[in-house]
């Protein structure tokens, strides 16, 4: 499995998008930029991902979201994690280190 540097992988999107907003509500830009900016770079979120992801999350339950204006005098729209949205990220973390762990434990007996 060879993935593109900066790509983020298939399946952790949600994932991160809930810790994100874990914080506090943000507009779909803003939320790619944290996620680039935490990550140091090493993880990009192109809009053409993250706006189907939101909106997937959105019919989950598990965001809410809002027009607003940004700090530029613009229009856009806010996210914000929902009740649901807290306990399935606590359920996504846990899956995913139980992952990683995994993946780990192959890769230091392969």
């Amino acid at each position: 499995m060879t993935t593109p540097p900066g790509d983020v992988l298939r399946g952790t999107l949600d994932l991160l998008i809930l810790r994100t907003l874990q914080q506090s509500s943000l507009h779909g830009w803003a939320i790619g930029q944290r996620i680039q900016e935490i990550s140091k770079d090493a993880l990009k979120v192109g809009q053409g991902s993250l706006y189907p992801a939101l909106q997937r999350l959105e019919e989950k339950g598990w965001v809410t979201s809002d027009w607003r204006t940004t700090e530029e005098n613009r229009r856009a729209k806010f996210y914000s994690l929902t009740r649901s949205g807290r306990h399935a990220l606590e359920k996504e973390t846990e899956s995913w280190r139980r992952y990683v762990d995994a993946v780990d434990l192959v890769l230091r007996l392969a």
